[in-house]
């Protein structure tokens, strides 16, 4: 069975109106949420681990907030937040296709300010990176690295000196 092109013409118009509706509906769900009873309703969730746990192996299954990256429409889908690492990270199975803009990126912070009892006690576990027992200082991978400011030269074998020196030489005036 073939379509028509009226009838290919009122199914494209007919999703685009279905997407507007959509949109609509989820900036309104955007407004609830941050209103007192949306708030409540969003604990409740919270407090149920609705939204899963951080996928991060220190935060011991902390439950996580849905955010949005921006509050326009198609930028991006909606990410999860942590409060106990403060870390945003891509949701594993929940609302993978929901649009960002529908929580917004204002929502677990609101939520969190409101209600300070659900605001972890604990301060995250850093991982402190170690080889044989041994914590790793100024190495990459060591949360103590700290990069030389140092000129990098690069060598030329054949000359015998680095370029940098090169350069003096020939710009220097005795």
């Amino acid at each position: 069975m073939t379509m028509t092109w009226k009838t290919r013409s009122k199914l494209i118009r007919f999703l685009d109106i279905y997407q507007e509706a959509m949109d609509l509906y989820g900036l309104i769900h955007n407004r609830f949420i941050q209103s007192p009873k949306g708030l409540a309703v969003m604990r409740e969730k919270f407090l149920n681990g609705t939204f899963g746990v951080c996928p991060r192996v220190l935060c011991g299954g902390q439950y996580v907030l849905p955010i949005g990256m921006s509050e326009n429409l198609r930028h991006s889908r909606v990410k999860v937040f942590c409060p106990k690492c403060e870390d945003v990270y891509i949701p594993k199975k929940k609302c993978s296709d929901v649009d960002g803009a529908y929580f917004g990126c204002s929502f677990p912070h609101i939520l969190l300010q409101t209600y300070p009892d659900i605001v972890p006690k604990e301060a995250p576990v850093v991982f402190v990176p170690r080889i044989f027992g041994f914590k790793i200082y100024r190495k990459k991978g060591s949360k103590y690295f700290e990069p030389s400011h140092e000129s990098k030269f690069m060598t030329y074998y054949g000359e015998g000196q680095n370029q940098n020196d090169k350069d003096t030489k020939n710009h220097s005036k005795p």
